[in-house]
């Protein structure tokens, strides 16, 4: 980790990201301007783990672009660690919907990946690789190709991928949306247990966003859920989740607490769905 992490920071110190009053506008193929996101204020606290939803086609996606330094925002400004952006930077992790590997390496060598591009040795990069396919259940398939796995297991190899780089902030661009139902909840109790080992063992975890269209996956999974309006997005809403911790997915969900917390947030991110499919039959019309 180097000296200028983001969880280097002391309590009550610096948040980990913040967005103030950002906004990303994009030239159509026509030569029109397309406002992605407006106006987004946005604090995401050390070690908290923040879940982003709203409508189809809001925005949500380009928040996490802006955050990684993938693109800069037309106006405002995106802060980590209180430093304003202007590239990526080493210490983001960036988990996408489609597996983001090499087809031709093997598992091993997808997870040494990182490491060695940040200029680690090819035997610690190796050590590394291997504790994280351990963590993850692929110990036995390190000398696969990513066409040889399923689903579920190149999700754990994305994982891997992103955690052997001890990332001090974890984007997630609805990286479980194509499995189906009963892997995904599998992999999301893997997420959690995964982003708080640190902390059980006295660390600070990354601070996560995770964007999803799955209400009950956000709830399940994060500390606070922000509801973004139809697009162009900006925050609506901030609602805490105050399930306590750990979690398991599937047995959270039964909890009569979650179910209030699904229809406070459905109310609020209901309106907005529903603004974006008249806007969409609009159109049509």
């Amino acid at each position: 980790m180097n000296s200028g992490d983001v969880r280097d920071n002391p309590p009550g110190g610096t948040p980990a990201i913040e967005l103030r009053g950002a906004s990303k506008a994009f030239r159509t193929p026509s030569g029109a301007w397309h406002t992605a996101v407006r106006d987004l204020d946005l604090t995401v606290g050390r070690g908290e783990f923040v879940a982003v939803v709203g409508p189809t086609g809001c925005g949500k996606s380009t928040t996490l672009t802006l955050v990684s330094g993938l693109e800069e925002p037309t106006e405002g400004e995106v802060l980590v660690g209180g430093e304003p952006v202007t590239g990526i930077r080493p210490e983001v992790g960036f988990v996408f919907q489609q597996d983001a590997v090499f087809p031709w390496r093997t598992v091993l060598s997808n997870v040494m990946a990182g490491p060695r591009f940040r200029g680690v040795s090819k035997a610690e990069a190796r050590e590394r690789a291997r504790d994280w396919l351990a963590r993850v259940g692929l110990a036995a398939f390190a000398d696969r190709y990513p066409h040889q796995l399923s689903g579920g297991q190149r999700k754990r190899v994305a994982l891997a991928q992103t955690f052997v780089n001890d990332p001090a902030i974890l984007l997630m661009d609805e990286p479980f949306s194509a499995l189906d139902v009963q892997t995904r909840a599998l992999m999301s109790d893997e997420l959690l247990e995964l982003w708080g080992g640190s902390r059980a063992g006295g660390g600070t975890a990354a601070s996560v966003v995770f964007v999803t269209h799955d209400l009950e996956e956000a709830i399940a999974l994060a500390d606070k859920v922000v509801v973004m309006t139809a697009g162009p997005a900006t925050v609506k809403r901030v609602f805490p989740i105050d399930l306590p911790r750990p979690r398991q997915v599937e047995s959270v969900r039964l909890e009569p607490r979650f179910i209030e917390i699904y229809r406070e947030i459905w109310s609020s991110l209901g309106e907005e769905v529903r603004i974006t499919r008249e806007r969409g039959a609009s159109r049509v019309a």
